[in-house]
């Protein structure tokens, strides 16, 4: 772990802990994570993300295959608890405050997805979450100096090095090589393998320049999740109710939780709920594809 995690983020855009999870905190969520991609796979959970398509909206039909399960946190999840559990732990949120020099009651509940294992080869293209390709050197450079708002994390299960990151891209605009390379391009000047080994969590921008390879011989499972400050929450919305939680934050709750995790998950409730309750598309989306 770098010896001042905030300002590592802040140059090159990513930081990694390591093996913040117990051996049964590590068993629980891979059967947690296996028993909700079984009930994906059979077609009994709508919430997906389907090949060939890299960004929402998904469909919700799994027959073309599968490559990630969004909304964990959904009530209808059969396995929310332990989801909820892994999201609202003090090892990820204390480090968000951190990372984001804030308070618990600034901290707004995002999203919660699985990435797994496709069922063929496939990759996402070059690209920052909520920046289209199309815009203009300008136009980057003014939204990159916009505050993020927000920390975003990779939490692997398995061994995973699928994400691929350009350090330090989130701080500028892209460069012409960048500009006008393939969109599958492999190889970037000075592009960077992230490795997680079972248990490391990475965190890093949204905005950094990345793109993801999936191996389909290579098991995987990881957790992948947001966390907003209240602040952002006109900047954070379009990126977060694309995916849809506005139609189902109303009827969460998280009983299953000791008391002190289920007051941080209240709150983090209440506060996404004050970003409004549109619908998945009605603020837009980040991606056109």
């Amino acid at each position: 772990m770098a010896q001042d995690p905030k300002s590592t983020l802040a140059v090159q855009g990513f930081v990694i802990f390591s093996s913040i999870l117990t051996s049964t905190e590590l068993s629980s969520l891979r059967s947690a994570c296996q028993h909700a991609r079984d009930l994906a796979e059979s077609g009994k959970w709508a919430h997906l993300r389907t090949l060939p398509k890299q960004f929402p909206p998904w469909s919700s039909d799994p027959s073309d295959g599968i490559w990630g399960i969004q909304h964990l946190l959904h009530p209808d999840m059969p396995s929310r608890d332990v989801f909820a559990a892994s999201y609202f732990h003090e090892t990820i949120i204390g480090t968000i405050r951190q990372l984001l020099k804030c308070e618990d009651g600034d901290l707004t509940m995002e999203l919660y997805n699985l990435l797994i294992r496709p069922t063929r080869d496939f990759a996402l293209r070059w690209h920052r979450d909520d920046i289209p390709p199309s815009a203009s050197a300008e136009e980057e450079e003014e939204r990159l100096r916009e505050p993020a708002w927000h920390a975003q994390w990779n939490l692997a299960l398995y061994d995973d090095r699928s994400l691929i990151v350009v350090p330090g891209s989130h701080r500028r605009a892209r460069t012409e090589v960048e500009r006008t390379a393939e969109p599958y391009e492999q190889q970037l000047p000075g592009q960077l393998v992230v490795e997680l080994k079972a248990g490391d969590v990475v965190f890093y921008n949204n905005n950094i320049l990345h793109r993801g390879v999936y191996d389909s011989e290579q098991e995987r499972m990881t957790l992948h999740g947001s966390v907003g400050h209240a602040a952002g929450g006109r900047v954070r919305s379009r990126n977060v109710l694309q995916h849809g939680l506005g139609e189902w934050i109303e009827k969460c709750r998280f009983d299953g939780l000791e008391e002190g995790m289920r007051k941080r998950a209240e709150g983090m409730r209440r506060n996404l709920m004050g970003m409004g309750m549109a619908k998945a598309g009605e603020n837009g989306y980040s991606q056109d594809d």
